[in-house]
């Protein structure tokens, strides 16, 4: 099969260049735009891969439980550490009775959905309509966009799109 533009050799020159013109672009705008999104983000807490070897002054202790399908959820320790636990993110666990600690060269708006977003929390298989989430037993109206407070206790209460709620409910008449 002779494909388009490659029959005549003036015309399988040009296209060969045009080709190769569009790929030296392509690659071109790739490369720029990784050096760009590393500079952006080089001080963003959030894509830190390690803060042992910085100075964190600011650091902040809290404390989350979370219900999924009104089963407490376990939370684990070292969550945000690396996989020989040498190093550790900006929001990471050191035991799993869940503590969540944050810490940053500056003072940084944490927020909870950010440690959630770190631990690969499933919230995409969460309804987000019936979930909510209590801060010290207040529901918060920021969901997960609540900020992360020194000394907070925050409640997640989440249920996923799965979940049968009939399992709950006894479909037995009531007892007189």
């Amino acid at each position: 099969m002779i494909w388009p533009g490659t029959s005549d050799p003036y015309k399988r020159k040009k296209t060969l260049r045009f080709l190769l013109i569009t790929a030296l672009i392509g690659g071109a705008v790739a490369a720029a735009s990784t050096v760009a999104q590393s500079e952006i983000n080089k001080d963003n807490p959030l894509k830190e891969l390690c803060v042992n070897k910085r100075d964190t002054p600011y650091k902040i202790k809290a404390t989350l439980e979370l219900i999924v399908d009104n089963e407490k959820a376990y939370i684990p320790a070292k969550i945000g550490f690396n996989e020989d636990g040498s190093c550790h993110k900006t929001m990471y666990t050191l035991t799993d009775d869940g503590t969540i600690y944050a810490e940053w060269t500056e003072e940084y708006p944490f927020e909870i959905g950010h440690f959630l977003w770190m631990w690969d929390f499933p919230l995409r298989d969460m309804d987000q309509s019936k979930s909510a989430m209590y801060v010290n037993g207040v529901k918060s109206e920021h969901f997960i966009n609540h900020p992360l407070q020194n000394g907070y206790h925050y409640k997640g209460v989440f249920v996923s799109k799965a979940y049968d709620e009939s399992k709950d409910s006894d479909f037995l008449p009531p007892e007189n």
